[in-house]
């Protein structure tokens, strides 16, 4: 059974192991895994408390098992558009567990006031260009404000409320 949570201070050992695989933050720019204190985990979950309801992280479960997590950010400046963010450890891949726990995602951000929800994907994440497109998100022009010199091939893709 596939349990998707708020993240709370009792799952951040988990988070910060997956943030710190190489295999699954590669795309994201940390080959080598993020590695955060558990002072640093403390604080980044602060600023998660203090965003919500316009911001969330999950920590995602199967049969009692940490798999990832799926986040959502809902930036008022950008007319409600919402970042997505999902990561799951290699073991939990392939088993529909990113569909549902990313589908969360989107839909708490439509429920609490996102108009578009995207990502902005690294095109050599063949993986994540198929769940996105199974979610139902179309690939457009990235918008300038969202293009990163340092990630020139980034995609973009979005679905709307």
């Amino acid at each position: 059974m596939i349990e998707i949570k708020e993240t709370t201070i009792d799952d951040l050992k988990n988070v910060q192991s997956l943030w710190a695989d190489g295999e699954v933050m590669k795309f994201v720019g940390f080959p080598d895994g993020l590695h955060q204190t558990d002072e640093e985990m403390i604080e980044w979950l602060r600023w998660i408390d203090s965003m919500r309801p316009m911001g969330d992280h999950f920590s995602v479960y199967e049969d009692g098992v940490y798999c990832g997590e799926s986040f959502y950010e809902i930036v008022k400046e950008d007319n409600y558009r919402a970042r997505m963010d999902i990561k799951l450890f290699p073991a939990a891949r392939g088993r529909g567990i990113a569909f549902k726990a990313l589908k969360h995602a989107i839909d708490r951000a439509f429920a609490n006031g996102a108009k578009k929800c995207y990502v902005v994907p690294d095109p050599r994440n063949e993986r994540a260009l198929a769940l996105y497109r199974r979610l139902g998100m179309t690939q457009k022009e990235i918008p300038e404000e969202l293009f990163d010199a340092d990630y020139p091939d980034s995609m973009y893709f979005e679905i709307e409320r």
